[in-house]
């Protein structure tokens, strides 16, 4: 069978669960604690499909809107971020709220919100229809335009005078994003940048750490789902660096036709994807025969985030 030919399997590091996955899906699992089921969840609360479907198996109930939670009940808001009418059409219907925003996609949310209230116009860098940019552009949606590529960017028309800033979604490509930005500072020299950028930790740290496996892997596999905006430019690092990659959401979907000339197979994960699928992957390999399965380290990460306060609030007894 091909995967007879794999001698080897690169483990990239850092890879799988950021800080704010981590704090968003102990959230849901303390909620349950705390309030017994069910807990309803805004959207996934994070985009993983083994995720979801373990909180379910847990008592969490999912749903595409708050509205569709039954009035005075709890839900928690996913960690990618909501507008402001989310907690407006959540507190007319008596809900119990938890924002599990990862606390970086807050920090976008603020820096639009003061850019805006400046009279700036903001140019979000982001993909349409994504929950976190749907988020950050319901904070100001009458100052806000995207841009989505670079086409865009030489595009985008700001009149003369007006003050504008620009802010990015936390899980773009590292590469594409500042190309972009390089246009909008070469087309617009006083644009505002954000004081630190706004791509996470965590998705900067997981692309690094694919580039520097790829000259040593004949093949990248990155775990994780289809709609994870980090672990799809997981794969578009790999094939601008001309090595081939595939996503998959477990390895049910490993095609051993792409590993046909493959001696040593790259694998990493996506921020929202569990470490425990790195291990079903891994044992895939090694039911194959692979015995050479090692990790490659770049970054080491020690990052933390507290859970939601109404929670800590929730979990404290009274005196």
């Amino acid at each position: 069978m091909a995967a007879g030919l794999v001698k080897r399997v690169l483990l990239a590091s850092p890879r799988g669960f950021c800080a704010g996955v981590e704090r968003a899906v102990e959230t849901v699992g303390r909620a349950l604690s705390v309030y017994g089921a069910p807990v309803y969840v805004r959207k996934q609360i994070v985009h993983n499909a083994h995720v979801v479907r373990d909180l379910e198996h847990r008592g969490a109930i999912f749903v595409e809107d708050e509205t569709d939670a039954p009035p005075g009940s709890v839900i928690v808001l996913s960690a990618h971020g909501v507008a402001p009418s989310v907690y407006r059409r959540a507190a007319s219907r008596g809900l119990t709220t938890i924002d599990a925003t990862c606390p970086l996609v807050t920090k976008v949310h603020v820096q639009a919100r003061r850019y805006a209230a400046e009279g700036c116009l903001v140019v979000l860098i982001g993909h349409a229809g994504h929950e976190e940019v749907v988020g950050t552009m319901g904070e100001a949606p009458e100052s806000i335009v995207l841009v989505e590529s670079v086409e865009d960017a030489e595009a985008l028309d700001i009149p003369a005078g007006t003050p504008s800033a620009y802010i990015t979604q936390t899980t773009l490509s590292v590469d594409e994003t500042t190309e972009i930005i390089d246009i909008l500072k070469r087309r617009f020299p006083h644009i505002r940048a954000p004081q630190r950028e706004d791509i996470c930790y965590a998705t900067s740290n997981r692309q690094w750490a694919v580039k520097e496996l790829l000259s040593e892997v004949d093949v990248l596999l990155v775990i994780g789902s289809e709609n994870s905006s980090n672990s799809n430019r997981l794969v578009e690092v790999a094939h601008a660096a001309g090595v081939a990659a595939h996503l998959i959401d477990d390895e049910t979907e490993i095609d051993e036709c792409w590993l046909e000339r493959a001696e040593t197979v790259g694998l990493t994960s996506g921020a929202s994807a569990p470490e425990r699928l790195v291990e079903r992957v891994c044992d895939w390999f090694r039911s194959r025969g692979v015995r050479d399965i090692a990790s490659f380290s770049s970054v080491f990460e020690d990052v933390v985030f507290r859970l939601p306060v109404e929670l800590r609030r929730a979990a404290t007894p009274a005196a």
